[in-house]
């Protein structure tokens, strides 16, 4: 294996309620259909070359009245592309805002620290937190006790993970508990090492693509 960095100290995560849900909202969005130009079929744009074609013809050979419906042909591409890229956006905002209004960000992820070691990605919490355990993410983990108390979750039992621009999301199992982890990227600036998570996520599981299905369920 490649000399990756790790870090000597876990780096605190710091994710704010607002970072939650942007995280979330972008998962959601790269999971959806894009909304882009660069989402429209060669077939669409033929058809819209020519709609254009026969609209501006129209409206230089033909005069009077008859040249509305060509003005009507011009309009209605500029309809068709507005509602495949912003109102498709739009809805898909919607949906995002519908399935997640009543989630709230875990109170352990205000004062979790993380870390990055060859045998796997170090979750690091305060020891003064009596709830931590009862998170159905946390039972399960052997934590070991001190000023903070640590667990960690083995790059082999990652069992999927995606990115976006901002985060790396994972899904992992250990003792049929099941749990996700977010990792934003601007931890870099901090000297944590998002190249060495990104190295060992794609060294147990090559394809990105979340599938909470192949999680076994909980015993």
């Amino acid at each position: 294996m490649a000399l990756y960095p790790y870090t000597l100290q876990p780096v605190a995560l710091n994710l704010t309620e607002a970072e939650f849900h942007q995280a979330q909202y972008e998962l959601f969005a790269s999971a959806s259909p894009s909304f882009g130009l660069s989402s429209f079929k060669t077939k669409e744009w033929i058809i819209m070359a020519v709609v254009m074609v026969l609209a501006i013809a129209g409206l230089i050979f033909v005069t009077g009245y008859s040249t509305i419906i060509f003005w009507l042909m011009l309009v209605g591409v500029v309809i068709y592309l507005l509602a495949r890229t912003l109102g498709f956006k739009w809805y898909v905002k919607r949906e995002f805002d519908k399935q997640v209004a009543d989630q709230e960000m875990p109170d352990e992820m205000r004062q979790m620290k993380l870390g990055v070691q060859k045998h796997g990605l170090v979750m690091a919490m305060p020891s003064n937190q009596p709830d931590m355990m009862k998170n159905s993410q946390m039972r399960g983990m052997q934590m070991r006790a001190g000023a903070t108390q640590q667990a960690v979750i083995p790059w082999t039992s990652i069992k999927s993970w995606d990115e976006t621009d901002d985060y790396i999301f994972m899904m992992f199992e250990m003792k049929g508990q099941q749990g996700s982890q977010i990792v934003p990227k601007r931890l870099q600036a901090q000297k944590f090492p998002i190249d060495t998570v990104r190295q060992h996520l794609q060294e147990v599981v090559p394809i990105k693509g979340l599938n909470p299905e192949n999680l076994q369920p909980p015993a």
